[in-house]
């Protein structure tokens, strides 16, 4: 039943990106027919493109062929632009699970380090660490890492995908931001579970710390932590254009850029209802798993 109510959110968001791509600057049909072309050449490459049509006919057209699977063809290259993006995809996939995986794996020991020990100088390094991770830029990560571990030490390629050493870099540069948010949020929902009455009763029996932390605090800590890293999550796919230009990784991020210069609609429209599917039906999944970490959560 909450599949079926994400069919009109996905309708209401394809029109929203349909009409905000349709109002980028510049001429594509002017792009496709060429610099050099006449006037009647442009109005026909606008008539191919349907840009003749009234907004909306343009609209219906495109939804047509969206539901049956037809994602259209790239004005730039005349590809297909299902297939242009299966080409770009898995790189970007990968880097995105990359990211996110480091990031609360090490985000959550920083925060449970940080909650045990709290106000102690294990707190205060991992804040500090927490602070400069959401501080600073990834483009900036991005640029600093390079010049170090690729110009001056030459551990890994400064960018491409052809290796697992092409992932290292960028997926620290993407996921030092949120691994930051996911300590910061493991931090202040674990301190408030270490305050709860039945704390106090595991410890008056005898429990010792790592029992209380990890056996009973820690779980009914996680709601909150598995909220920030499922938004966080449902924005790296999107989020990834600015690190993969840095790093010139052949991803959808670096397909977006292109486009966008090319005023390539086609490719523009499916790109970005992509990010707005996945964000969606990772909220989705969010909200399954919620059900799993506590049973009294349920949905209808």
């Amino acid at each position: 039943m909450r599949i079926l109510n994400l069919i009109p959110l996905l309708i209401i968001v394809s029109f929203v990106v349909f009409m905000f791509v349709h109002i980028i600057p510049g001429d594509p049909a002017r792009l496709l027919a060429g610099q050099d072309a006449t006037r009647e050449e442009v109005e026909l490459a606008r008539s191919v493109l349907n840009l003749d049509k009234p907004l909306l006919q343009q609209y219906f057209i495109y939804m047509s062929g969206l539901f049956v699977g037809d994602l259209g063809f790239s004005i730039k290259s005349g590809a297909s632009v299902a297939q242009i993006i299966s080409d770009r995809i898995l790189p970007s996939l990968g880097l995105t699970f990359a990211s996110i995986v480091w990031a609360t794996v090490v985000g959550m020991l920083i925060g449970i380090l940080s909650a045990t020990f709290r106000n102690r100088w294990p707190d205060q390094l991992g804040m500090l660490t927490a602070i400069s991770g959401i501080s600073l830029p990834n483009f900036w990560v991005g640029l600093v890492i390079i010049q170090i571990f690729s110009v001056q030490l030459g551990w890994f390629p400064t960018g491409g995908a052809g290796s697992w050493q092409s992932y290292i870099m960028p997926s620290f540069a993407l996921g030092a931001g949120i691994m930051a948010i996911i300590a910061r949020f493991t931090r202040s929902s674990l301190v408030e579970s270490l305050k709860q009455d039945y704390i106090r009763t595991g410890r008056s029996k005898g429990l010792g710390k790592g029992s209380i932390v990890f056996g009973h605090a820690l779980k009914n800590s996680l709601i909150p932590v598995i909220t920030v890293t499922g938004l966080q999550f449902g924005f790296l796919l999107g989020g990834s254009v600015v690190v993969e230009t840095v790093f010139s990784f052949p991803g959808l991020g670096t397909l977006l850029i292109d486009s966008i210069q090319f005023r390539d609609y086609p490719v523009i429209q499916a790109l970005i209802l992509l990010f707005a599917l996945q964000f969606i039906l990772v909220n989705f999944i969010v909200d399954i798993i919620y059900g799993f970490v506590n049973p009294k959560i349920r949905y209808d």
